[in-house]
């Protein structure tokens, strides 16, 4: 209108290749005859979509071995299998849940933040069962004093230093996760073989994925299928070989 100053709407968007959600949207006076649009990032096709499906299977995975265990080995069995089980379904679900949505500013940070602490968390409720099925006691305590206080730290450091670079947060989580190489004697003499080589095999898919989250490489169709669903993936296969090992251990 003559004699007013006209409207500018300046929309943000801040996805960071996650979620390609729009996080905030500002109005102010302008001059400008016409408002300034900003494209948005588009996230992946399959972004997020991996993890939705396993949280959903992990629900009926994670029933039956809970089951299987509490029956076969007793009480200690099915409480440690049922920790796994809720945070393997934490993990994938929060995750799916955060990748799939569009968020406000704030719920963005706060999604964010619950999806790199799950999976501190992750690490350690998989450590449970394996070191109390497979470890003597005084073993098995110590490992998961370490992992659990690990994770703690780990989660602190999503809380506090949210802005935290990822050179810095890929090298903790392979740290954490290969704590298991000072108990190999014991994972094989009372886990057995297979058990050894599945939760190696899973320590190696998780190290990997890693590598990719920390590098951005390889990032082969960003259109649908990039280097963040490549590390879902590689997280996928390893959440798998570690399931396997822990029903192995509740055999052994």
């Amino acid at each position: 209108m003559r004699g007013e100053s006209a409207i500018a709407l300046s929309i943000t968007f801040r996805d960071e290749v996650l979620t390609g959600s729009v996080c905030g949207m500002t109005a102010m006076g302008s001059a400008a005859p016409a408002p300034a649009i900003v494209a948005p990032l588009v996230k992946p096709r399959l972004r997020g979509w991996f993890h939705a499906y396993a949280a959903g299977t992990s629900i009926a995975t994670g029933v039956v071995l809970v089951a299987v265990a509490a029956a076969l080995r007793g009480p200690l069995a099915g409480w440690s299998t049922s920790l796994y089980a809720l945070t393997v379904t934490g993990l994938f679900g929060i995750s799916a849940f955060y990748h799939r949505g569009r968020w406000s500013p704030a719920a963005l940070r706060t999604w964010k933040r619950l999806d790199h602490s799950m999976i501190f968390i992750f690490i350690a409720g998989t450590y449970t069962p394996i070191s109390l099925l497979t470890m003597p006691r005084d073993t098995a305590i110590m490992m998961l004093v370490v992992v659990w206080s690990g994770a703690l730290v780990g989660v602190g450091l999503q809380w506090f230093w949210p802005g935290h670079p990822r050179w810095l947060s890929a090298p903790t989580y392979i740290a954490l996760g290969w704590v298991a190489i000072f108990v190999v004697p014991d994972l094989l003499h009372k886990g057995g073989a297979a058990t050894l080589v599945l939760v190696l095999v899973g320590g190696l898919f998780y190290s990997l994925g890693a590598v990719i989250y920390a590098t951005k490489r390889p990032n082969p169709a960003p259109k649908t299928f990039g280097f963040h669903e490549l590390f879902h993936l590689f997280t996928l296969f390893a959440a798998i070989c570690h399931y396997i090992a822990i029903w192995f251990a509740v055999f052994a």
